[in-house]
């Protein structure tokens, strides 16, 4: 609900209040995050900090907006234009004193979520030059101490938790890759250092933007915080035209007076569907790049017979691909490996029940490819700047609308043609050699590519990937079904890897394979119970190379994936909770789902595993074992661990009965 009062405003959800009003300069200020106020309450609040913070006067911290004029001055000058409200939807409009520059800051309540973002509209004759523009600034009420939570890694060691005391200073995070990135991931949790997962405030946000992206929190001595974040990265510039309009990401936040899990559950409704991901075999760990279509058609027909929906065949389908150093951008199936073409398979994978499914990469080019050969002027680069390569590999400059084009009729004519049911968009390297007028229309167009390909293929389903995980974000999981949360598969190191994942992001999102064991990682040998346990916590999906697998451990993987079939809804649909770093809980109507995963001998837990929000008053009965127990009993003295020894595992199913 919005209410508008003259010159304030008042956001309420169930569980939070948000109160905007204006200064005597007419500059917007957060009054009020935090717990839900009546308007009485809102109309005795001081004006607070900016809302979108500039350049000008004693301001001396993180500027949200750095602009420069064609006569070099700087900053702005508020002016408040009028309110726009439609029922979630507030835009307050505002001008520059003197300038022709309109801005409009814009929030929208989507559940327990306010969603923020930034408009700007130049009505003069000269460009303006902008220096930053961020989505919003946010600013919870002072405290005494502030605690940063957020997750931060590498290739193959993506969305590792950090928590840690936030230093009186200013501290960024950031990408400056072109995508949102492995190191560290758009989203943040503060609270004041005294919040556990159920307990305590949590002020969180996260930007939907799949590039080049920044964040700047800044603890002040007397415990006033404050941060800005938004597209772009420190150095990138861009001109606002005479007539033009910027619009930036959205930025959106969520305030959760019950603890982290409270937070991650708004999160989890907020970026959620209702919709059951398939079970996916992908057979690139198997094959690498040496495939064939007797081979391929080999492990779907191991894949079907397991419970697999989907076969995807990944790297090596298309002309010249042998290894990383050619192929790419001609995106026709090789002559040489399959001369009757994809046909064949793909109809072979749906003559055995499942859809079929291709790998793609269509932002980057090898120079050794026809279409480098002869679309050179559509690789990115600059003048008198050597062309880096990354992966033996070059970007093509998704920034002109003509290659965005052509970039969506290939993948049209492919989704098309073979009957594609499954999308393995991939990204194998930063951005390098790109000018300012490049960063922000790239990922405009990639999204443009995507979002006209599922409006024109409405069944087809797309799973994000660079590399793994270094592009996920809200702005791409909104036009993709899932995220490859990493290209490390280990079960053990993955734990780690879908704990920091989920404190944003939902597990029907999660990409998670089974894999052979030793696999590429490490040489551990896993027990294959513990391997699926930790991809049933996801999107489960297969990666192995079932050629070699035995016939027990074949019909032991028939079993576990058509247990995660009997659990997924759960999993996809229910709220999850966190029992610990290696124990999820999922609950869904009158079920509830617990995996406990211990990955070494070496960690000391042993206490039982507690659930959360069971009714205490009800009786539930074990599925596998019959047994019924009392609701009350379980939240007090919970489930066992597993055995004390490396990779052991359980997956407990309840029902409530009454």
């Amino acid at each position: 609900m919005i209410v508008s009062a003259g010159r304030l405003w008042l956001l309420t959800t169930a569980s939070s209040g948000y109160v905007v009003r204006l200064d005597a300069d007419d500059t917007p200020r957060c009054a009020h995050w935090g717990p839900p106020l009546t308007l009485d309450q809102a109309r005795d609040l001081p004006p607070g900090a900016e809302e979108l913070p500039v350049e000008g006067g004693e301001r001396f911290g993180v500027p949200a907006l750095q602009l420069r004029y064609a006569d070099g001055v700087r900053g702005a000058e508020w002016r408040f234009l009028g309110e726009e409200l439609d029922g979630e939807r507030l835009v307050l409009r505002l001008a520059d004193r003197h300038y022709p520059l309109e801005i409009g800051l814009h929030y929208r309540l989507r559940g327990e979520v306010l969603e923020r973002h930034t408009t700007l509209v130049n009505h003069g004759d000269t460009p303006i030059t902008l220096l930053r523009c961020d989505s919003a600034a946010w600013s919870p009420p002072g405290r005494e101490a502030w605690r940063l939570t957020h997750v931060s890694g590498e290739w193959g060691g993506e969305f590792r938790l950090r928590r840690t005391p936030l230093p009186v200073a200013e501290t960024v995070l950031t990408s400056r890759r072109g995508h949102s990135g492995h190191e560290v991931n758009p989203w943040l949790m503060l609270d004041a250092g005294e919040a556990t997962e159920a307990h305590g405030e949590v002020w969180s946000t996260a930007l939907a933007w799949s590039g080049s992206w920044r964040m700047t929190v800044r603890r002040e001595h007397g415990g006033g915080l404050t941060w800005s974040g938004g597209h772009g990265h420190d150095g990138l510039t861009w001109r606002l035209e005479p007539g033009g309009r910027a619009e930036t990401p959205v930025f959106a936040g969520v305030y959760s007076p019950d603890g982290f899990g409270g937070a991650s559950h708004r999160w989890h409704d907020y970026l959620r569907d209702d919709r059951l991901r398939p079970v996916v075999y992908n057979s690139w760990e198997a094959t690498g790049f040496a495939i064939s279509p007797g081979q391929q058609l080999a492990l779907a027909e191991r894949a079907a017979a397991l419970g697999a929906e989907v076969f995807v065949v990944d790297d090596g389908w298309f002309a010249g691909r042998s290894s990383d150093r050619a192929g790419l951008g001609d995106w026709h199936a090789d002559p040489g490996r399959f001369p009757d073409g994809l046909e064949p398979l793909a109809d072979a994978v749906r003559a055995l029940g499942m859809g079929f499914g291709l790998w793609v990469e269509p932002e980057s080019v090898n120079p050794d490819s026809e279409l480098a050969r002869t679309r050179p002027e559509w690789i990115l680069g600059q003048p008198h700047r050597r062309a880096t390569q990354v992966r033996n590999q070059l970007l093509l400059d998704f920034s002109r609308d003509e290659v965005a084009e052509w970039a969506l009729g290939r993948l049209d004519h492919l989704v098309g043609r073979y009957g594609v049911a499954f999308l393995k968009w991939d990204m194998n390297r930063p951005v390098t050699e790109a000018g300012d007028d490049v960063w922000i229309p790239y990922i405009r167009n990639v999204y443009a590519v995507l979002d006209r390909l599922r409006a024109a293929h409405p069944g087809l389903l797309v799973e994000g990937c660079a590399s793994g995980g270094g592009r996920a974000d809200p702005g791409m999981l909104a036009r993709t079904d899932q995220i490859w949360t990493s290209d490390n598969t280990d079960a053990a190191q993955r734990l780690a890897i879908q704990h920091g994942y989920g404190h944003l992001y939902p597990a029907a999102t999660m990409g998670a394979w089974v894999t052979d064991s030793p696999n590429a990682q490490t040489a551990r040998i896993t027990p294959l119970a513990f391997r699926f346990h930790v991809a049933m916590a996801g999107a489960l999906g297969l990666g192995g190379d079932l050629l070699r697998w035995s016939e027990q451990e074949l019909a032991e993987a028939a079993g576990l994936v058509a247990r995660y079939k009997e659990i997924r809804p759960v999993v996809h649909r229910g709220r999850l909770d966190r029992l610990g770093e290696h124990a999820v809980q999922y609950s869904h109507e009158d079920r509830v789902v617990v995996l406990i995963c211990r990955p070494s001998t070496l960690l000391p837990a042993t206490a039982p595993v507690r659930p959360r929000g069971l009714d205490p008053g009800a009786a539930y009965r074990d599925e596998d074992t019959g047994a019924v127990h009392h609701g009350a009993v379980l939240l007090s003295h919970g489930l066992p661990q597993p055995l004390p020894f490396d990779a052991t595992s359980t997956l407990t199913r309840l029902r409530r009965l009454r």
